[in-house]
């Protein structure tokens, strides 16, 4: 059996994925330290591994970023804000985590470093450290390959990629436009690492894809665009299934999910659902008066609330519910209207549900882009969509059966990936190596 090091940067949509795989090799009897804040030492303690803190200046909390750093709340979704969040979130708390985990490998001799995209600790790893002398380096693709490539826009704005060498030849343009874009901030990354003792020697946010010794994209190659430069060491090993709940209690209304009406599941996911006004309780609008069950998972205890509040009576179709597990409601669902969060958006496919998607912070609008691509689903390329554009993009995915079937046949492919076994055997052949 191996020795497990498994880090995250101590953010909820980062931790969540991470500690999903870690349940599984502890189940498979590999010895797991799970490395990250210290708000997660309960939930990994419960799937049966051990638990090391983040050093207190890396050990952030996401719920309350924008009150620790007001000045991240005037920026807009972007750029900007994407700059903003790596000097003070990712690469501004590299060097206390580096060091963390460097004081845990002392103590703690692992075979395989296991961390999502935004742990900086695997590349410093990579880069500081010869390959006989360190662990096996896995990353997990936990948000869309933002790898710049001459086959595709550069990540961020959303854009489809165009056939040809006429649309190659922008691509490359454009990439390059927007490594001028973060020069100050490839800048920044330059310095940080060399105050590690480390050269950076690519493009900032190609490296964490380039200096890992195992790349695993969390989903499967007919959501991604097509491109004929990836790094050998990159794979897709399909969506991670979603966890189960046993121990969910149904409410009164769960029979009426198989009633005979169209099901549509409305949800802004677990971190971007501060303001219910962005789309939930736009959905509900939108489809109070059409023969169809809307089901609204807030995602927040006081989220039922929140929603009556809003309105001045809440429509006979409406059942809102805090949190819902998706894998006792998907089942049943027709469509889900989401803000495009990555793992939302993959466990809806696994279960061959299409899509509505409206998201235009972090990586949404590229997760939204590929929905689009993809023929799984409508993009509606905003955050804030109005009612009129909801309920037309929830009738066409209803009524359309090509968005059903592009999501089967993506169910199907899903069906034939398992990212637990390819995990496992990168750490089964990484046992006892050191």
């Amino acid at each position: 059996m191996a020795k497990v090091v498994v880090g995250a940067t101590p953010f909820q949509g980062h931790v969540s994925p991470v500690l999903t795989v870690a349940a599984d090799l502890v189940r498979r009897g590999h010895e797991v330290v799970v490395y990250t804040g210290s708000r997660f030492e309960e939930r990994a303690l419960a799937i049966g591994a051990r638990f090391q803190a983040l050093p207190p200046e890396a050990d952030l909390d996401d719920r309350n970023l924008n009150t620790l750093f007001p000045a991240r709340a005037t920026l807009p979704p972007g750029p900007a804000q994407l700059s903003f969040d790596f000097e003070n979130f990712f690469l501004g708390q590299l060097p206390a985590q580096v060091r963390g985990l460097r004081a845990l490998l002392a103590t703690f001799p692992a075979d395989v470093v296991l961390g999502e995209l935004g742990f900086w600790s695997i590349p410093v790893l990579n880069l500081s450290t010869a390959r006989e002398e360190r662990p096996t380096l896995v990353t997990l693709g936990t948000v869309p390959l933002l790898i710049q490539s001459e086959d595709t826009p550069p990540f961020g704005a959303g854009m489809l990629p165009g056939p040809g060498e006429e649309a190659r030849a922008g691509n490359r343009a454009m990439n390059a436009e927007v490594r001028q874009v973060f020069a100050d901030l490839q800048r920044f990354g330059e310095a940080t690492l060399t105050s590690l003792g480390v050269t950076l020697p690519d493009y900032l946010f190609d490296t964490p894809f380039r200096r890992t010794d195992h790349y695993l994209q969390l989903t499967v190659p007919s959501f991604e665009y097509p491109r004929n430069d990836l790094p050998e060491h990159l794979r897709f090993v399909g969506t991670l299934p979603p966890a189960s709940s046993s121990d969910y209690t149904e409410p009164e209304w769960w029979s009426e999910l198989s009633g005979g009406r169209p099901v549509v599941v409305v949800t802004q996911g677990t971190v971007a659902n501060t303001d219910l006004n962005e789309l939930v309780i736009p959905t509900v609008r939108a489809l109070a008066d059409l023969d169809v069950l809307v089901v609204a998972a807030t995602v927040r205890d006081d989220g039922p609330d929140l929603v009556r509040q809003a309105l001045t009576d809440v429509p006979d179709n409406v059942r809102l519910a805090g949190f819902v597990p998706f894998d006792r409601l998907l089942p049943h669902a027709d469509a889900l209207v989401t803000n495009g969060g990555y793992g939302g958006v993959q466990t809806a496919l696994h279960y061959g549900v299409p899509l509505v998607v409206a998201g235009a912070s972090e990586d949404k609008p590229e997760v939204a882009a590929r929905v689009e691509w993809s023929g799984t689903g409508v993009n509606l390329r905003t955050s804030t969509p109005g009612t009129t554009e909801l309920r037309a993009a929830v009738q066409a995915v209803l009524h359309d059966p090509g968005y059903r079937s592009q999501a089967g046949i993506m169910a199907k492919e899903i069906g034939q990936h398992d990212p637990f076994d390819a995990i496992a055997e990168i750490v089964d052949a990484s046992g006892g190596s050191r």
